[in-house]
C-alpha cells in the first residue's frame, strides 16, 4: 500500500468544504463560540455518537437526521452543552438547524448541530442564532477560516488540534482534514470528544460509515484523560466527492487507501487530545501486549490509563510500577504476575517476579522526567495486544475542575 502524506491542514483542506467561526458571547466575550463546516452540495455524511445513555439534545437530534447518510452543514457551539435540558433543549437544538438552514438556504434536514460546555443550562438561543447568522457571513476557504471553526469549539483546550493526510486513489489526490475538541472528560467509549472530519473521496454513505467505525476503533476509542464519558461526545465525517475518482462502493484497495487516511487523521487527533489533557504534564502511550486475546489488552491497558493513582505517580515521575501491575490485575483480563514484565520506555521495572532495584529505579525516573514516554505490560499469555492514549494527573486537573461552573 503507497503511504500516507501527513500535511498541515483542516476542515478546508478538503475540495468542496467552507468554514468559519465567531464569537457569539455564549459564555464569555470576545472569544470564538459558534463554529459552521459547510459543504458546497449535499454530500455523504457519517456520524458516531457517545454511548452515555444520558445523551445531550443535540445527540438525540443528529442521530435521526443523519440516517439519511446526505448532510451538507454542522452547527456547533461551545459553552454550552444542551444537556439534560429535556424537550426544551431539543426544541432549541431543532431550531438552531431550521435557522442555520435558512440562512445557508438549504433544506433543514441537511444540517447537524453540536454542543459542548456545561451540563443542565438552555442555550442562549438569541446569541446561538446570532451567531450562525454570523457564521454564514463569514465562511470562507482558507486554512484560517478552518482555524477560527476550530477555536469555536475549544472549552478546556489550550491549543487547537488540527490533522490533515492526502493519498491517491485511482490516480486522484484525495485529502482527509478534521479537527477535534477534547481535553477532559474523555474516556474511550465513542466518541470522547466532538471531531469534524471532512473529505473530498468520492465514497458512498455506507462504506464512510464503514470507514469511520473502524479509524474510531484505532483512534478515539483509545483515548483516555479522566475515564468520564461525555454526554455530548460526537465526531462527523462528510465526502464532497469533489476529488474526482471512482466511487468507493465496496472492500478493496480503494477503500483500505481512504480508510488509512482517516486513520492518519483521527490518531492525529488523538495523540493531540491526549498531549493536551486537562493538566497534562506527560503524554503517555500504555500498551498490554502478550495477552491471551484483543479483548483482554485492551481491558488491561485502559485500566492502567485511567488509574488515578498511575496517573498521578507519572505525574511524580514516581517509578511506583506497582500501581500499573494492580490496574492490570483488576483489569478482568487474565494475566499471572510471575509471567508479566512492566517497563517504562525500553527500561524494565518488574520481570517475572523479579523488582527493579534502586539504580534501576533512578533509570526509570529519568525515563519518566521525559515529556513524552511509552509504559509496556508484557503478559506473555498469548498475542492480544492494544495500545491506549493518555496523560497524567496533575494538580491543575484537580483546579480546573473544581471550579468548571464558577
Amino acid at each position: 500500500m503507497q503511504k500516507i502524506k501527513s500535511i498541515k491542514g483542516g476542515v478546508c483542506s478538503a475540495k468542496g468544504f467552507r468554514a468559519a467561526g465567531v464569537a457569539a458571547e455564549i459564555k464569555y466575550k470576545g472569544r470564538n463560540d459558534v463554529a459552521l463546516i459547510v459543504a458546497d452540495e449535499p454530500c455523504a455524511a457519517a456520524a458516531v455518537f457517545t454511548t452515555n445513555k444520558v445523551a445531550a439534545a443535540p445527540v438525540v437530534y443528529d442521530r435521526e437526521i443523519v440516517k439519511s447518510g446526505r448532510i451538507q452543514a454542522i452547527l456547533a457551539n461551545s459553552g454550552c452543552a444542551n444537556a439534560c435540558t429535556g424537550s426544551a433543549g431539543l426544541k432549541d437544538a431543532e431550531l438552531s438547524a431550521l435557522v442555520t438552514a435558512g440562512e445557508l438556504g438549504i433544506d433543514p434536514k441537511l444540517v447537524l448541530v453540536a454542543s459542548t460546555g456545561v451540563i443542565g443550562r438552555r442555550l442562549p438561543m438569541d446569541r446561538l442564532l446570532a451567531g450562525a447568522k454570523s457564521a454564514v457571513k463569514s465562511l470562507g476557504r482558507t486554512a484560517a477560516h478552518g482555524l477560527n471553526a476550530e477555536k469555536a469549539v475549544m472549552t478546556t483546550d489550550t491549543r487547537p488540534k488540527e490533522a490533515c493526510a492526502k493519498v491517491v486513489i485511482d490516480g486522484k489526490t484525495v485529502t482527509v482534514g478534521g479537527m477535534s475538541k477534547g481535553s477532559g472528560m474523555i474516556e474511550p467509549n465513542m466518541a470522547t470528544m466532538l471531531g469534524f472530519i471532512t473529505t473530498d473521496a468520492a465514497i458512498s454513505p455506507a462504506m464512510l460509515k464503514r470507514a469511520l467505525l473502524l479509524a474510531i476503533n484505532k483512534s478515539f476509542n483509545r483515548l483516555v484523560v479522566d475515564g468520564d464519558e461525555s454526554t455530548n461526545d460526537s465526531v462527523f465525517l462528510m465526502a464532497s466527492g469533489k476529488a474526482g475518482n471512482a466511487e468507493i462502493t465496496r472492500g478493496g484497495e480503494a477503500f483500505d487507501l481512504f480508510r488509512a487516511a482517516l486513520e492518519t487523521v483521527c490518531i492525529s487527533l488523538t495523540r493531540q487530545m491526549a498531549k493536551d489533557g486537562e493538566g497534562a504534564t506527560k503524554f503517555v502511550t500504555v500498551t498490554v501486549k502478550g495477552a491471551k486475546s484483543e479483548a483482554d489488552a485492551a481491558r488491561a491497558a485502559r485500566a492502567v490509563a485511567k488509574s488515578p493513582l498511575a496517573k498521578t505517580s507519572w505525574f511524580g515521575r514516581d517509578p511506583n510500577w506497582g500501581r500499573v501491575l494492580a490496574a492490570v490485575g483488576y483489569s478482568g483480563s487474565e494475566v499471572v504476575d510471575m509471567k508479566t514484565e512492566v517497563f517504562y520506555d525500553d527500561e524494565w521495572a518488574f520481570r517475572r517476579g523479579e523488582v527493579a532495584d534502586e539504580k534501576q529505579l533512578e533509570r526509570l525516573a529519568k525515563v519518566m522526567s521525559k515529556d513524552e514516554f511509552a509504559v509496556v505490560v508484557d503478559l506473555h499469555l498469548g498475542k492480544g495486544e492494544s495500545t491506549v492514549y493518555t496523560c497524567d494527573f496533575s494538580l491543575d486537573y484537580v483546579h480546573i475542575n473544581a471550579d468548571y461552573t464558577t
